[in-house]
């Protein structure tokens, strides 16, 4: 698209901001493949935690040392010096500058509340604080980004005061100010507004142009720039952000996946596309653009958190479509029905497979599966009956295409067959203390062999897992690669009580793709094992086109 308005800066703080979600965990080697993935995305600025604060932001920066990025800035981040001291004899700000970054991200406090609360000392020592440590920081030959910590309820309560902070930022020596929301409870037009105030009231002491120097590194002249730090707890994270760049801001903070405390941070996911696609401000290359869905699914599946599949963009369902009409038009014309063309952002066009479904959705599943189906073949009009039939004793294929697409090869004839299960059986006992423990037995005939396996496992599940694996992977070693990453039951009649219907959904993934097969049984056991089974086929079928030999398969 063609765009006249200023290059955008993108700083990541998923390492650092982000890695306070609740149930959100990275070890040290996941800190580093996420830096790399972002870097190879092309955001300017990666915040890469408090060196000194814990062993492994340290051991991150060390790390980063040996194993530089190629494209963007690491930076560190630390508070103003303690009050009462001085910034060269404060021990916290010697692993700042240990971890030998060009850049530093000081978070400094404007709301003259928490300078008398918080920090229980004068709103004077807290300028003197801010200068200080900036001076301190240049005086080692770091540019400083300075983060205005709750700077919007700091306006609001004392906007001369909160000013002040920000020109002592400015005459020590910070390269930019961010402005940030810290609690997250303002709107898009007190942003706006605020935004513009800082705008008029610094003047020509501040920059509105990216253009010159190359986004994200060293401003030559004197002038700061401005940048914007939201967060979500009113849900308008995004659209606050948004409202800071409309109004002279030139970086945005955010996180991959709106990870964040709380209820998170602007997601970076959402705010790029919005910004390039909608608003005609460059952030990346268009090559570059084109990786945003890869990696926000991989650093979900990094930190060990599900993806949200109806997230803006990104999500699985963004561009999802499931009523037969929706169907019909998209296929005609995609602009009825999507906004932008998916692949713009790495994502695709899928179609939902429902009950509410006509022959359009199965024509058109079929497509993104590889499978040439004619609407007037009476293989498709049987697809559809039997899939609406199944829906109709509680199976739900819209969450698990891949079972629909084993369904829809079952019909053609074109379903492999990789084994054969003759049954299985699970046994269970407990000791003295309550602990129990659980043993499956299957049997499974493959490549003319029959296999009898027993497994334990921490659950019935967990068991009959591992035999079939254990089973399985000396004929298809690609099976050591899957693993399950998420597994849902859902009671379809909860009236009956222990007899009730139950379904089960089962998430694998072989670590690059991730696939969802279902079983649904009165059995809960039952109902796994159908999930499980399809599961391990549909890998083996993706190995398959793959790599086949590799995979253990004949081509």
């Amino acid at each position: 698209m063609q765009t006249t308005n200023q290059p955008i800066v993108i700083y990541d703080t998923t390492l650092r901001d982000g890695a306070q979600t609740e149930g959100l965990s990275m070890s040290l080697e996941d800190k580093i493949r996420i830096a790399h993935k972002l870097d190879s995305l092309g955001v300017a600025f990666i915040e890469g935690g408090w060196p000194g604060a814990n062993p492994k932001d340290g051991e991150f920066f060390q790390r980063l040392q040996a194993e530089p990025l190629v494209n963007a800035e690491v930076v560190a981040f630390c508070s103003t010096r303690r009050p009462g001291t001085k910034a060269n004899e404060d021990p916290m700000l010697v692993p700042i500058v240990a971890a030998g970054t060009k850049w530093i991200t000081l978070f400094g406090k404007s709301w003259d509340l928490h300078v008398t609360e918080g920090l229980r000392t004068s709103l004077d020592e807290n300028l003197a604080m801010i200068t200080d440590t900036i001076a301190y920081l240049r005086g080692r030959d770091r540019h400083v980004i300075y983060d205005a910590e709750h700077w919007f309820d700091g306006y609001k309560a004392n906007p001369d005061y909160a000013l002040q902070t920000l020109g002592a930022a400015i005459d020590a020596g910070a390269a930019w100010l961010v402005l940030c929301d810290t609690n997250g409870g303002t709107l898009p037009d007190e942003v706006a507004e605020i935004t513009d105030a800082v705008i008029a009231h610094f003047g020509d002491r501040l920059t509105l142009s990216n253009l010159g120097n190359q986004p994200g590194r060293e401003n030559q002249s004197n002038q700061v720039r401005l940048g914007i730090h939201t967060h979500n707890d009113a849900g308008v994270a995004v659209a606050n952000a948004l409202a800071a760049i409309k109004h002279g801001a030139m970086m945005v903070q955010g996180t991959i996946n709106g990870y964040g405390e709380r209820c998170g941070n602007a997601n970076l996911c959402t705010v790029i596309p919005n910004l390039q696609l909608k608003m005609g401000y460059p952030c990346l290359a268009e090559t570059q653009l084109q990786q945003l869905t890869d990696v926000s699914r991989q650093v979900s599946e990094l930190v060990n958190l599900a993806p949200y599949e109806h997230a803006p963009f990104v999500g699985l369902s963004a561009f999802a479509h499931k009523g037969g009409i929706h169907v019909s038009a998209v296929k005609r014309n995609p602009k009825t029905y999507e906004h932008i063309e998916p692949e713009t952002i790495g994502n695709r066009r899928r179609i939902v497979i429902s009950e509410q479904s006509g022959l359009s959705n199965v024509l058109s599943k079929a497509e993104t599966f590889g499978i040439k189906l004619d609407k007037n073949d009476a293989t498709c009009r049987h697809i559809l009956q039997q899939m609406k039939e199944l829906e109709q004793n509680g199976y739900q294929f819209e969450a698990a295409e891949a079972s629909f697409e084993l369904l829809m090869r079952q019909a053609m004839g074109d379903r492999p067959k990789f084994f054969a299960l003759s049954g299985f059986r699970v046994d269970s006992d407990s000791d003295p203390d309550g602990n129990v423990h659980v043993v499956a037995i299957i049997k499974v005939l493959v490549k003319g062999e029959e296999k009898l396996i027993a497994s334990e496992g921490n659950g019935p599940i967990s068991a009959l897992d591992a035999a079939l694996r254990k089973a399985l992977v000396e004929f298809y070693p690609a099976i050591a690669q899957f693993h399950l990453t998420d597994y849902k039951v859902r009671i379809l009649n909860s009236n009956d009580g222990t007899n009730a219907k139950t379904r089960v959904l089962i998430e694998s993934s072989n670590g690059e793709e991730r696939w969802t097969t279902l079983g649904v049984s009165s059995n809960i056991i039952a109902a796994s094992y159908q999930a499980l089974v399809e599961g391990l086929e549909y890998g083996l079928i993706l190995a398959q086109a793959k790599e086949p030999i590799a995979a253990g398969l004949s081509q």
